[in-house]
């Protein structure tokens, strides 16, 4: 099935089918996006270099700007990249203090 604009739907099996379908690649980048945070804490000397506030800041920065040009709710997006970004440090954290223990 290909991508359809959500005005070419006509029935509400479309439009799911075209949420699935943007699930999926979702899911997918999120794969890539956490292969680099796995990357990072690699790169990293210790873990109280997983915090860095300036990077927080332009990265939520960065997305609601991208919201707000295409109209979504920005608060909807600094949400999920909070989250991400909380997730990402924790585990950048971990894996830091891992290897300052071993």
């Amino acid at each position: 099935m290909g991508k359809k604009d959500p005005a070419q739907c006509q029935q509400m099996d479309e439009v799911r089918a075209e949420i699935d379908r943007l699930d999926d690649a979702l899911v997918d980048l999120l794969i890539e996006r956490w292969r680099y945070v796995d990357r990072a804490w690699q790169l990293k000397q210790d873990p109280s270099e997983a915090r860095v506030p300036w990077r927080i800041q332009q990265v939520v920065d960065r997305v609601k700007a991208r919201a707000k040009a295409a109209q979504m709710p920005e608060a909807l997006v600094e949400s999920l990249w909070r989250q991400l970004i909380g997730w990402g440090i924790q585990y950048e954290e971990e894996k830091l203090q891992k290897r300052d223990e071993g």
